[in-house]
Protein backbone atom coordinates (compact mmCIF):
# COMPACT_ATOMS: atom_id res chain seq x y z
CA UNK A 1 0.00 0.00 0.00
CA UNK A 2 1.53 3.01 -1.17
CA UNK A 3 0.79 6.48 0.98
CA UNK A 4 2.67 9.86 0.23
CA UNK A 5 4.67 11.82 2.99
CA UNK A 6 1.96 13.58 4.05
CA UNK A 7 -1.00 10.85 3.99
CA UNK A 8 1.34 8.73 5.89
CA UNK A 9 2.31 11.25 8.34
CA UNK A 10 -1.04 11.75 9.40
CA UNK A 11 -2.10 8.39 9.95
CA UNK A 12 1.06 7.81 11.47
CA UNK A 13 0.40 10.82 13.83
CA UNK A 14 -3.05 9.38 14.12
CA UNK A 15 -1.49 6.10 15.47
CA UNK A 16 0.91 8.05 17.88
CA UNK A 17 -1.47 9.72 19.37
CA UNK A 18 -3.69 7.05 20.26
CA UNK A 19 -0.79 4.44 21.64
CA UNK A 20 2.75 5.04 22.65
CA UNK A 21 5.02 4.14 19.80
CA UNK A 22 8.77 3.93 19.12
CA UNK A 23 10.88 4.63 16.49
CA UNK A 24 11.26 1.09 15.25
CA UNK A 25 7.47 0.46 15.38
CA UNK A 26 7.31 3.34 13.37
CA UNK A 27 9.68 2.40 10.67
CA UNK A 28 8.07 -1.43 10.30
CA UNK A 29 5.50 0.09 9.00
CA UNK A 30 6.62 2.39 6.29
CA UNK A 31 8.65 -0.30 5.12
CA UNK A 32 5.40 -2.32 4.97
CA UNK A 33 4.29 0.57 3.05
CA UNK A 34 7.22 0.23 1.14
CA UNK A 35 7.76 4.44 1.37
CA UNK A 36 11.34 5.18 0.45
CA UNK A 37 13.91 5.76 2.59
CA UNK A 38 14.10 9.61 2.65
CA UNK A 39 10.23 9.69 2.55
CA UNK A 40 10.75 7.53 5.93
CA UNK A 41 13.48 9.39 7.60
CA UNK A 42 11.71 12.65 7.41
CA UNK A 43 8.88 11.44 8.74
CA UNK A 44 10.37 9.88 11.09
CA UNK A 45 12.61 13.38 12.13
CA UNK A 46 9.13 15.31 12.28
CA UNK A 47 7.24 12.68 14.49
CA UNK A 48 9.92 13.25 16.94
CA UNK A 49 9.72 17.38 16.37
CA UNK A 50 6.16 17.22 17.17
CA UNK A 51 6.63 14.61 19.95
CA UNK A 52 4.45 12.36 18.71
CA UNK A 53 6.96 9.70 18.91
CA UNK A 54 10.15 9.64 21.85
CA UNK A 55 12.03 6.57 22.94
CA UNK A 56 12.29 7.47 26.30
CA UNK A 57 8.63 7.84 27.10
CA UNK A 58 7.89 4.17 24.93
CA UNK A 59 10.69 2.90 26.97
CA UNK A 60 9.34 4.05 30.54
CA UNK A 61 5.51 2.90 29.39
CA UNK A 62 6.67 -0.59 28.24
CA UNK A 63 9.12 -1.22 31.27
CA UNK A 64 6.11 -0.06 33.22
CA UNK A 65 3.99 -2.09 32.13
CA UNK A 66 5.79 -5.35 31.19
CA UNK A 67 6.76 -5.58 34.91
CA UNK A 68 3.67 -4.23 36.42
CA UNK A 69 0.78 -6.31 34.41
CA UNK A 70 2.87 -8.82 32.07
CA UNK A 71 4.83 -9.58 35.51
CA UNK A 72 8.30 -10.20 33.45
CA UNK A 73 11.69 -9.85 34.80
CA UNK A 74 14.16 -7.30 33.88
CA UNK A 75 16.39 -9.72 31.26
CA UNK A 76 13.12 -10.40 29.34
CA UNK A 77 12.27 -6.68 29.15
CA UNK A 78 16.11 -5.57 27.90
CA UNK A 79 15.91 -8.58 25.57
CA UNK A 80 12.24 -6.99 23.81
CA UNK A 81 14.12 -3.40 24.11
CA UNK A 82 16.88 -4.75 22.21
CA UNK A 83 14.48 -6.10 19.10
CA UNK A 84 12.90 -2.49 19.16
CA UNK A 85 16.27 -1.31 19.03
CA UNK A 86 16.03 1.12 22.17
CA UNK A 87 19.67 1.76 23.27
CA UNK A 88 21.09 0.44 26.89
CA UNK A 89 21.23 4.32 27.57
CA UNK A 90 17.69 5.21 27.35
CA UNK A 91 16.47 1.80 29.48
CA UNK A 92 19.37 1.57 32.00
CA UNK A 93 18.29 4.91 33.49
CA UNK A 94 14.23 4.01 33.17
CA UNK A 95 15.08 0.46 35.04
CA UNK A 96 17.15 2.32 37.86
CA UNK A 97 14.12 4.74 38.35
CA UNK A 98 11.63 1.70 39.25
CA UNK A 99 11.35 0.65 43.40
CA UNK A 100 13.55 -2.73 43.80
CA UNK A 101 10.98 -3.65 46.51
CA UNK A 102 7.87 -3.42 44.32
CA UNK A 103 9.88 -5.32 41.79
CA UNK A 104 10.85 -7.96 44.25
CA UNK A 105 7.08 -7.52 45.49
CA UNK A 106 6.17 -8.54 41.80
CA UNK A 107 7.99 -11.46 41.53
CA UNK A 108 7.43 -12.78 45.39
CA UNK A 109 3.12 -12.45 43.75
CA UNK A 110 4.33 -14.49 40.77
CA UNK A 111 5.95 -17.55 42.10
CA UNK A 112 3.14 -17.72 45.19
CA UNK A 113 0.54 -17.50 42.61
CA UNK A 114 2.37 -20.23 40.79
CA UNK A 115 3.00 -22.20 43.59
CA UNK A 116 -0.76 -23.14 44.14
CA UNK A 117 -1.18 -24.29 41.16
CA UNK A 118 2.43 -26.80 40.22
CA UNK A 119 2.42 -30.14 40.91
CA UNK A 120 5.50 -31.13 43.13
CA UNK A 121 6.73 -33.98 44.64
CA UNK A 122 8.44 -32.33 47.55
CA UNK A 123 9.83 -28.79 48.44
CA UNK A 124 13.07 -29.36 46.79
CA UNK A 125 10.88 -30.25 43.60
CA UNK A 126 8.58 -27.27 43.97
CA UNK A 127 11.85 -24.95 44.67
CA UNK A 128 13.29 -26.03 41.41
CA UNK A 129 10.02 -25.34 39.34
CA UNK A 130 9.37 -22.10 40.50
CA UNK A 131 12.84 -21.46 39.89
CA UNK A 132 12.81 -22.16 36.52
CA UNK A 133 9.26 -20.36 35.64
CA UNK A 134 11.24 -17.24 36.86
CA UNK A 135 13.93 -17.71 34.99
CA UNK A 136 11.68 -18.29 31.89
CA UNK A 137 10.19 -14.78 33.00
CA UNK A 138 12.74 -12.84 32.89
CA UNK A 139 14.10 -12.50 36.34
CA UNK A 140 17.83 -13.01 37.56
CA UNK A 141 18.54 -16.18 40.19
CA UNK A 142 19.97 -13.58 42.38
CA UNK A 143 16.03 -11.59 42.54
CA UNK A 144 14.48 -15.17 42.34
CA UNK A 145 16.55 -16.81 45.52
CA UNK A 146 16.30 -13.95 47.55
CA UNK A 147 12.38 -14.15 47.15
CA UNK A 148 12.22 -18.01 47.71
CA UNK A 149 14.50 -17.98 50.83
CA UNK A 150 12.48 -15.30 51.98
Amino acid sequence: MKYSEEAAFAKLAAQCSAAECCTNDIENKMRRWEMDEASSKKIIQRLLDEHFIDNTRYCRAFIKDKIMFNRWGRRKIEEALYAKHIPKDISTPIFEEFDEENYLNTLRDLLVARGRTIKAKDDYDMRNKLIRFALQRGFSMGDILSVIDD
